[in-house]
C-alpha cells in the first residue's frame, strides 16, 4: 500500500484547500461570452474537485510495492510539478518513462505549467533519444531512473539541460523519493510561499488559445528519421471526448479501471490520460508488457477497459493464464489490422473487442468499426470479419474517406464504395494533428488537397465503412494480381498450430513479385515446418491460388515496433540477406 503521512501531506495541510473550484476564478473573457478556449489539462482539476478520494491511480512501483492514489493526490502533485517547471522558466519537457504515475503526472503538470509535453520512446537507441529531444528543443527531461542511461549521448551535448530522475518508489520523501518527488514537494512551497493560489495561476481551467501545442509526440521513423507530430489544447480535448464514447469509457454501473498497456508515450496515449480523468477513473499504471500480471489484474483488481494492438491481444489470449472472465472487459484494438480469427478468440475469453483505428498524425483512434444489431443472424465467421473492418469517422471527426491513388497531387476522387475498388484513407476535421513540427514540406504533402493522407490502402464498402487492405508499400504485385499482405496474414493464422505472420514481397522472374511468409507457431515444440503450411494453404484453407507464399519461414518471433506494428522493413531485409541466426526457430 502507499507509504504513511509524508511531508507532501504536512506540506498540503498548510495550504488552502487544493483541489476545490474555491481556488478557481471564472475565466477571464477574452472573446464572446459564449465561448472558451478548451484544453483537456481541466479535467484533472475537475475530477479532484468533485470526487476528491476517488482512486486515481493503482501501480506495483519498480520497488514492488502497491501505491493507489487519490485523485486529489494526484492532482496536487500535478500541480506542485506545475510550479516547479514554471519557477524554472522550463518551456518544453520530454518525458522518458513507462507506464507510471510520475508520466500521468507530468503529463498535467507540465501543460499547467504554459510548457509543452515531448514523450519519448524509451526501446529507441540513445542516438534517436537525443535527436528527439534536440530536435523538440527540450529544455528539461524527465526519465524514469531504469532508462537514465538512455540520455547519456544527449546529457554529454546538452549539460545545460535540467534532468529530473523518478525513482518510481511508493514513498514521496527521504532516500527511496527521489528529484522528481523533491521537485512536486518544491514546487508546492513555491505555489504556498508567492500566495496560494493553486490550479487558478496556472494553465488548466484557462488556456490563452485552444490552438496552441499541448504535446508533441513522434513518429515511429522505421524508414527515416521520426517526425514530431504537433497536437493541440483544442485536438487532445475532442479526441479525448471521442475516446469516452467510442471506447465506452464512462460505465454507468460505477467508474471505469482502465489498465495501461498501451505506451503513454504512443500519441500521447492515444489521449487517453485525459479521457480517464475525465470520467474520474482509474488509471491502473503498467511499467510493462507482463502477460501473467495482466491475467492477475483483470481477475483480481476488476480492470474494465484496455488498449492494445493486435499482437498484444493474441499473445494475450495464448497465455497459459488466459481464462475467461466473469465480466466483460472493453479492449479498444488498434495500431495493425487484426484478424476475425483474433476477435473470434477475445471474445470467447470475455474480452470484447471495440476494433479503431487511426495515426500518430490523428491523436491515435480516428475511426471505428461499429457492431450492428443486424450482424446477430450472421454465421460467427462472417460476424468477426465485419468486426475486423476499420469502419467509420470518429464522433468528433469528419466522415473518413477512401480516395484514387491515380490522381494529381491534391486532387480527390472518391472510389467506388463496392467493397472492391482500393485507394488512399484520407481524413480531416477536428482530430487530425496541425502538422509536423518544423517540417513545413512534410506538413505540405500530409495535408495535399486539404486532407490527412494516412499512405494506408483500403476499399469502401457499400454500407460507408472501410477496410484496410495495406500499406502502399507493402501491397504484393504478382503478375499483374495485388495482393494485400493484410488479407494474406489474416489467412494463414486459421492454421490451428499458426501464432502470428508477416508477408512481405520477394523478386519473382516470372511474376514480378511474389509473397514470402514469417510465422510464429503457439507452441514452441509443435513440429511445424514451412512446407507443410504450404500444402495448408493450397489444399484446405480459403487461401485463393495466386495468393499462396511459395516460402514460409517459421521464426522464433517477429520483429516489431513499439507499438506491436510488424517491421516489414526488417523482413523485406530477412528475405533479402536471410534471417539472423538469433530469430530462426530450432
Amino acid at each position: 500500500m502507499s507509504s504513511p503521512p509524508s511531508r507532501l501531506r504536512s506540506i498540503l495541510g498548510h495550504l488552502l484547500p487544493l483541489s476545490s473550484d474555491s481556488n478557481s476564478s471564472p475565466p477571464t473573457p477574452d472573446g464572446p461570452h459564449h465561448f472558451s478556449h478548451l484544453s483537456p489539462t481541466f479535467f484533472l482539476q475537475r475530477a479532484a474537485a468533485i470526487e476528491p478520494n476517488a482512486e486515481a491511480v493503482y501501480h506495483v512501483t519498480a520497488n514492488g510495492r502497491v501505491l493507489r492514489r487519490s485523485y486529489c493526490e494526484v492532482a496536487d502533485r500535478a500541480r506542485g510539478l506545475a510550479y516547479y517547471l514554471r519557477n524554472k522558466g522550463h518551456k518544453r519537457v520530454g518525458i522518458v518513462a513507462p507506464n507510471t504515475p510520475a508520466f500521468l503526472e507530468s503529463i498535467y503538470g507540465i501543460v499547467a505549467a504554459g510548457a509543452v509535453v515531448v514523450p519519448v520512446n524509451y526501446r529507441l537507441k540513445e542516438a534517436d533519444v537525443r535527436y528527439i529531444l534536440e530536435f523538440a528543443e527540450c529544455d528539461c527531461v524527465i526519465v524514469d531512473k531504469e532508462y537514465e542511461g538512455l540520455l547519456g549521448e544527449y546529457r554529454r551535448e546538452n549539460q545545460g539541460v535540467e534532468i529530473i530522475v523518478d525513482l518510481d518508489t511508493d514513498a514521496t520523501e527521504g532516500e527511496m523519493s527521489g528529484p522528481f518527488d523533491e521537485a512536486v514537494l518544491a514546487g508546492l512551497n513555491y505555489d504556498r510561499e508567492t500566495g496560494g493560489k493553486g490550479w487558478a495561476d496556472l494553465v488548466s481551467q484557462r488556456v490563452a488559445n485552444e490552438d496552441d501545442t499541448i504535446a508533441i509526440p513522434f513518429t515511429s521513423g522505421t524508414t527515416s528519421k521520426p517526425k514530431g507530430v504537433v497536437y493541440t489544447h483544442r485536438g487532445a480535448y475532442l479526441a479525448a471526448l471521442a475516446n469516452i464514447v467510442e471506447s465506452g469509457l464512462n460505465i454507468p454501473d460505477g467508474r471505469c479501471k482502465y489498465l495501461w498497456t498501451l505506451p503513454m508515450f504512443h500519441a500521447m496515449g492515444w489521449t487517453f490520460p485525459w479521457s480517464i480523468c475525465a470520467v474520474r477513473g482509474t488509471h491502473v499504471c503498467l511499467r510493462k508488457i507482463d502477460y501473467p500480471l495482466i491475467w492477475r489484474l483483470l481477475k483480481e483488481e476488476g480492470i474494465t477497459h484496455f488498449n492494445a494492438a493486435p499482437t498484444v491481444n493474441t499473445l494475450l489470449c495464448a497465455d497459459k493464464d488466459a481464462a475467461v472472465l466473469p465480466r466483460p472487459v472493453r479492449v479498444t484494438v488498434a495500431a495493425s489490422p487484426p484478424t476475425a480469427h483474433l476477435f473470434e478468440q477475445m471474445t470467447a475469453l470475455n474480452l470484447i473487442p471495440v476494433h479503431v483505428y487511426g495515426l500518430t498524425e490523428t491523436y491515435g483512434p480516428i475511426t471505428r468499426g461499429y457492431v450492428l444489431p443486424e450482424w446477430d443472424t450472421l454465421p460467427p465467421h462472417e460476424r468477426y470479419a465485419r468486426m475486423a473492418r476499420q469502419g467509420h469517422g470518429f464522433l468528433t471527426s469528419l466522415p473518413v474517406r477512401v480516395i484514387k491513388q491515380d490522381q494529381p497531387e491534391g486532387v480527390l476522387i472518391d472510389v467506388a464504395r463496392d467493397g472492391k475498388e482500393i485507394g488512399e484513407i484520407v481524413f480531416a476535421g477536428n482530430i487530425c494533428c496541425k502538422g509536423y513540427y518544423k517540417d513545413p514540406e512534410a506538413t505540405r504533402k500530409l495535408f495535399a488537397g486539404g486532407v490527412l493522407h494516412s499512405g494506408d490502402l483500403a476499399v469502401w464498402h457499400p454500407d460507408g465503412s472501410i477496410q484496410i487492405q495495406d500499406r502502399a508499400k507493402d501491397i504484393i504485385i504478382s503478375g499483374g494480381e495485388n495482393i494485400s499482405s493484410v488479407a494474406l496474414e489474416s489467412m494463414l493464422v486459421e492454421h490451428p498450430d499458426i501464432l502470428e505472420a508477416g508477408v512481405v514481397a520477394v523478386p519473382d522472374s516470372h511474376w514480378g513479385e511474389r509473397p514470402k511468409a514469417f510465422i510464429t507457431v503457439k507452441q514452441t515444440d509443435a513440429n511445424v515446418k514451412g512446407e507443410d503450411v504450404i500444402a495448408w494453404a493450397k489444399h484446405q484453407s480459403a487461401i485463393s491460388k495466386f495468393m499462396v507464399p511459395r516460402e514460409v519461414e517459421v521464426v522464433r518471433e517477429l520483429p516489431k515496433t513499439s507499438t506491436g506494428k510488424i517491421k516489414k522493413n526488417v523482413l523485406r531485409e530477412w528475405a533479402k540477406k536471410g534471417t539472423p541466426k538469433e530469430f530462426l526457430a530450432e
